[in-house]
Parts: C-alpha cells; sequence; structure tokens
C-alpha cells in the first residue's frame, strides 16, 4: 500500500503524487471501498482515483536515484529488440510499453535508437510508428529518472549519456 506524500508511476497516468487514500462519494460506487486520489505530476489539472485494492492498473513507486543510477549504469547490456517483421517488432514494442517498467523503455529506446541509424544510412525515414514509440518511451522514461535525480526532463538525455561515457 502506498501512502501520502509517495510519488508513484501510475499505468498510463504517469508519475502521480498520493495525494490522499480514502472513500468517495460518488453514485453508484461502494461507499466503503478505499481509493487513491492521485495527482499526476505532469497534468496538474487532472485527479485520478484507483481502487486500492485494484489489480488492472499498474502501480509501483518512482525508482530512487540510487536506482536510476545503477539503471543507467546497466544499459550497456540492455538487449535490444531486433525484429525484422514490422509486425512483430511493433507487438514487442506494445509488450514492453504497458509494464512501465524503465528497463523495458530503455529497450525500446535502445533499439529504435539502433534501427533510426540504420534506416539513416540506408537513406530512408524513420516511420511514424517508430517516432511513436520512441516518444512514449522517452517520455516515460525521462519523467521518471527526471524526478528520481532531482533534474529538469530535458537534462536526463544528456546525465546518461555522459554517465555511460557516449559521445556526441
Amino acid at each position: 500500500m502506498f501512502e501520502i506524500g509517495d510519488y508513484i508511476v501510475c499505468g498510463n497516468n504517469g508519475i502521480c503524487t498520493v495525494e490522499n487514500i480514502s472513500t468517495i462519494d460518488v453514485s453508484g460506487v461502494d461507499p466503503d471501498r478505499l481509493y487513491y486520489i492521485l495527482q499526476p505530476v505532469y497534468a496538474k489539472t487532472s485527479v485520478v482515483y484507483i481502487p486500492v485494492d485494484n489489480e488492472k492498473i499498474i502501480m509501483r513507486k518512482v525508482l530512487t536515484k540510487e536506482q536510476v543510477k545503477e539503471l543507467i549504469d546497466h544499459i550497456p547490456e540492455i538487449e535490444t529488440i531486433r525484429e525484422i517483421n514490422d509486425k512483430i517488432r511493433e507487438e514487442r514494442f506494445k509488450e514492453c510499453m504497458k509494464h512501465h517498467d524503465c528497463e523495458d523503455w530503455i529497450k525500446v529506446i535502445k533499439s529504435l535508437y539502433l534501427r533510426k541509424q540504420e534506416r539513416f544510412e540506408k537513406g530512408q525515414k524513420v516511420t511514424a510508428t517508430d517516432a511513436r514509440y520512441l516518444k512514449t518511451a522517452e517520455d516515460n522514461l525521462y519523467c521518471e529518472f527526471a524526478m528520481a535525480l532531482g533534474i529538469e526532463k530535458h537534462e536526463v538525455g544528456k546525465f546518461i549519456e555522459e554517465r555511460i561515457g557516449v559521445e556526441r
């Protein structure tokens, strides 16, 4: 169970702050059922209500600064998705994205950076599907890393590159 004030990753809602844990007074809702009342960090005008006993939406605490640094150090060893078939590759990307796991997001990002380079060398552009998955994976990963590291989202890429010694 999460506590008030915790930062959590809540499915497709991204990073949220647990604002309260209580029942909600809504017609048709069990008045005794407890809910997490969440405030998305990057969508301040939204409020999300998730039952405490939820088993469908993946929710987990945001990684700590130490966990993020350890994961970044491990990036060179994270496997990539190297499917030739577009449909199978997209299914693998989709599967990675639904877990809301940083290592899976890194797997997608690494795979798409390599694919982007290969396509560029052949004079081809990035596909719309690849661009969409890359943006989603980067947004999710960079938001969580920024939160854990106490830096701005736009600084995360540079932080990762410097930590693992990647040259531009």
